[in-house]
């Protein structure tokens, strides 16, 4: 089983217009609403590979219905630590150039008695895990370091995904984490330096292994990714695809790399299985994850170059 952990739920409203103009009037071409949180977007990608998954984290009681509604559809039994007030609300924006701009809320304040409830869910359920994910945020008054206290609440045998940035995961590398998926924006944020080269994009990585790190997987978006483990440095460049929405790409990415992780698969393997779900997620419009089918018509045709 692959345990996906939750900190920060929150509600996508994605809306498409022909152009977005800052103090102007603009008009709506469609809008898609997603009941969605990093976490819970790997749970599903994961359940629609068929894998075996359960999802846990923060939940809150105004909205949270919805959520476990979309959990029911999808086929994800789940377990949530509730909280008062409203799951929050990120609106994305995306005008006709493909272009995103994001306007993201924050999670309302979670107990310190709730968050040490989440830490004895997790220390419970990962006993029968052989993987567990955390990502995302925080909710608003909570520290990087809650990302350790979870960590150090997972038994050192169990595999470790973290998706996340800055102080965060700078936290979590210090507890061995086996794959961390930062993208070249992320890294930078987190490293506070520009990553403009190929050279610099390997530098960083490699800073990433010796803090921690066990595997980098650096999400090059429409130009695949790279995956290191210190040892063996590999790339794989994605197959082009009429791109309808890069939202949840890197969610997909994370889960079907931990899929391939939580089986024992090769670097390569883990590598291919990431780009080809992350291609595959770009071309759903009207879901946040990924079609199988399209994800196994994709990994058919991918390569990998050693650098």
């Amino acid at each position: 089983m692959i345990l996906t952990v939750c900190l920060s739920p929150c509600i996508d409203v994605n809306i498409e217009v022909d152009s977005l103009g800052v103090g102007k009037s603009n008009t709506i071409i469609s809008k898609r609403i997603f009941f969605t949180g990093k976490a819970i977007n790997v749970a599903i990608g994961i359940a629609r590979l068929n894998g075996d998954v359960f999802a846990t984290g923060f939940m809150y009681e105004g909205n949270g219905n919805q959520f476990e509604q979309e959990l029911h559809r999808e086929g994800v039994p789940y377990k949530f630590v509730w909280n008062e007030g409203r799951v929050r609300e990120n609106y994305k924006f995306i005008d006709h150039r493909s272009m995103l701009t994001e306007v993201n809320d924050v999670s309302p304040a979670v107990s310190e008695e709730k968050q040490e409830e989440l830490i004895k869910f997790v220390k419970q359920f990962a006993l029968a895990s052989e993987a567990v994910v955390i990502s995302g945020g925080l909710a608003k008054g909570m520290t990087p370091d809650y990302y350790s206290r979870i960590l150090e609440a997972i038994p050192q045998n169990i595999k470790k995904v973290v998706d996340t940035e800055g102080e965060r995961l700078l936290c979590s590398l210090k507890y061995g984490v086996d794959l961390v998926k930062p993208n070249i924006e992320e890294l930078e944020r987190t490293l506070k330096k520009k990553i403009r080269t190929k050279a610099d994009m390997l530098d960083g990585c490699n800073e990433l292994l010796k803090l921690g790190a066990k595997r980098v997987l650096l999400s090059l978006g429409k130009n695949g990714a790279i995956i290191t483990d210190g040892t063996q440095t590999l790339y794989s460049k994605s197959v082009n695809v009429a791109m309808n929405s890069t939202v949840g790409a890197g969610d997909a990415m994370v889960a079907a790399a931990t899929n391939a992780l939580a089986k024992g698969e090769t670097l390569g393997k883990i590598l291919c299985c990431g780009v080809a779900a992350g291609t595959a997620a770009v071309t759903s419009p009207d879901s946040i994850s990924f079609n199988k089918s399209k994800y196994e018509e994709v990994l058919s045709t991918l390569s990998i170059k050693e650098l």
